[in-house]
């Protein structure tokens, strides 16, 4: 993981990271299905998204802002627009009610809670390419006792039955 996170500054910091980010915008990405009398590959179109949701579930609100910010800037390097990024303002507490004894003694319990902060971040007019470059670099710097959940709005052509002048 270190040699990763050391290549990866190095990128960003030198003047190869725009030639490289370049690559990896393409349109279109081959198939890798094939038929066996068929050596050309077939080029596919590249998905498209109109927004993409991360919601990050964590224990410590500071390892999440600095993680929030990381993904912020990650984006930046790849010109994906940045859209809303926000925390909900108080923590979801969890609370459970356990018996000090397992046997007698009803009245004396004792309580956990265990507090979950949530934090949101919404990116804007993706290729699946890049998203899947963006998700794989931010996926594996995932600080521990953060949970990463990634909700995608794809963007699809109007069925042939319903466009107009169709009947």
């Amino acid at each position: 993981m270190f040699k990763f996170l050391d290549v990866s500054r190095r990128l960003a910091a030198s003047s190869l990271w725009s030639n490289h980010a370049a690559r990896l915008l393409s349109t279109e990405v081959s198939s890798t299905a094939s038929t066996p009398s068929q050596n050309a590959s077939v080029p596919v179109p590249d998905k498209l998204y109109s927004r993409v949701e991360l919601q990050m579930k964590g224990i410590d609100p500071e390892v999440m802002k600095s993680y929030a910010y990381f993904a912020k800037t990650a984006a930046e390097h790849l010109d994906i627009e940045v859209g809303k990024h926000w925390a909900l303002r108080k923590a979801v507490k969890d609370r459970l009610t356990l018996l000090k004894s397992v046997h007698i003694y009803k009245k004396h319990r004792v309580q956990y809670e265990i507090r979950n902060y949530y934090r949101f971040m919404h990116f804007h007019k993706l290729t699946g390419s890049t998203l899947d470059t963006f998700l794989e670099y931010v996926e594996r710097n995932l600080p521990e006792g953060v949970a990463l959940k990634v909700t995608r709005v794809e963007l699809q052509a109007l069925p042939e039955h319903l466009r107009p002048g169709a009947v």
